[in-house]
């Protein structure tokens, strides 16, 4: 019998939208019947649960910047390539995206995911030698898999020729449209039934413009005073925002599963200054809430058509953040309506299946000649 089809992924970081994504991905292929395995920092959310869904697990040491250590996280991407022996090479974010392709260099068919180009986080020198990298490193990619056409035009104004193909994020929308209700979810969480409540998640980073958020909320504080604002998450400014935040503001800290706080939400906010594709918004969609977005890539794609005159803003202008957050909280009746349609939208388009059938087609394109197996539907699980 022949073996089944071996995806290997490499990934960095371990943790928030990105390890959700890769991890609902595992699932899929799983239950397609792919041979699956993960090569990911230790003791991070992520090798726990691909752990947990039978992915075979492998300890890669990575931080997320470039360092001293590079050499070394190259070297072990290339003894795990040798050990796996997989049929493709699945590159996650620009960390592994660097190490995956030097150290295989296209003797093993590579797919590279961004996540939001590393060249959006930084400026000057650093911005244009990492611009420079992406457009040589892809003569050793088969295929850059946007999560968003405006990811993949981004890299194209960058200077990067490769072969492309656009693949939305996906999350489970079955498991986050059942649960508990709002009032239910608030009694768990200990948030007052009738406080007007809006949540972010996210990594607490400059990226996903928590700072911003902070900067806003006075404004709506003093429109809808009886507003509270849940930051939801860690990262590397969670300090300086936990200083910087009032008494109607909390930070709740990391958490495994976000959904019990989309279900108390009001609405749910991502002032990014960057993305592909966001994933909370997606999954708090997909429970039914309205979503503030700022106006960055993938995030007109994953709206409701219609939806962009209430539900966009421009990207770090807290006085614009802080006017739609009060004409929404002030709005009951629409944002119902907003919310109702956000879960259909996500039912009909955004559903993680059909992500893992469209990335099933982009490694068969690029890998799968002769191999049936890529496409079959997945089990039941």
């Amino acid at each position: 019998m022949r073996p089944p089809f071996t995806a290997l992924h490499v990934v960095q970081p371990g943790d928030g939208g990105v390890a959700r994504v890769v991890a609902d991905l595992t699932g899929a292929q799983l239950a397609r019947g792919l041979r699956v395995a993960v090569a990911c920092p230790p003791g991070t959310p992520l090798a726990g649960r691909v752990r947990a869904l039978g992915a075979e697990t492998y300890p890669w040491r990575a931080g997320r910047d470039p360092g001293r250590a590079v050499a070394a996280e190259i070297r072990r991407v290339g003894e795990l390539v040798a050990l796996v022996g997989p049929d493709l090479v699945h590159a996650h974010s620009a960390k592994a995206g660097l190490a995956a392709r030097l150290a295989v260099r296209g003797r093993v068919p590579t797919v590279y995911q961004p996540h939001a180009w590393s060249f959006e986080a930084v400026d000057g020198l650093t911005g244009a030698l990492a611009r420079r990298w992406e457009c040589r490193a892809a003569r050793w990619t088969h295929r850059i898999v946007c999560v968003s056409e405006a990811e993949r035009r981004r890299g194209e104004r960058a200077g990067v020729r490769a072969r492309w193909s656009i693949v939305h994020n996906g999350v489970d929308v079955a498991r986050y449209a059942s649960g508990p209700g709002r009032a239910l979810a608030r009694t768990a969480l200990g948030v007052p039934a009738r406080v007007p409540l809006v949540v972010c998640v996210g990594r607490l980073c400059r990226q996903k413009g928590q700072d911003t958020l902070l900067a806003a909320w006075p404004r709506v504080a003093s429109r809808v005073p009886d507003a509270r604002l849940v930051l939801v998450g860690d990262g590397p400014d969670a300090a300086a925002l936990r200083a910087a935040a009032p008494p109607s503001v909390t930070l709740a800290g990391p958490v495994t599963d976000p959904a019990p706080w989309y279900r108390a939400a009001d609405l749910v906010v991502q002032p990014s200054r960057w993305e592909g594709m966001a994933l909370a918004p997606l999954e708090a969609m997909a429970t039914g809430r309205p979503v503030l977005l700022s106006d960055v890539d993938g995030a007109r794609e994953s709206l409701p058509p219609g939806q962009d005159a209430y539900c966009l803003v421009p990207p770090g202008d807290p006085t614009a953040l802080a006017d739609a957050l009060v004409r929404l909280l002030q709005r009951p009746i629409l944002r119902l309506a907003l919310g109702q349609r956000a879960r259909e939208h996500m039912r009909e388009g955004f559903d993680v299946r059909r992500t893992g059938a469209a990335l099933a087609e982009v490694y068969r394109e690029v890998a799968g000649g002769g191999r049936p197996d890529l496409m079959r539907e997945p089990v039941a699980q």
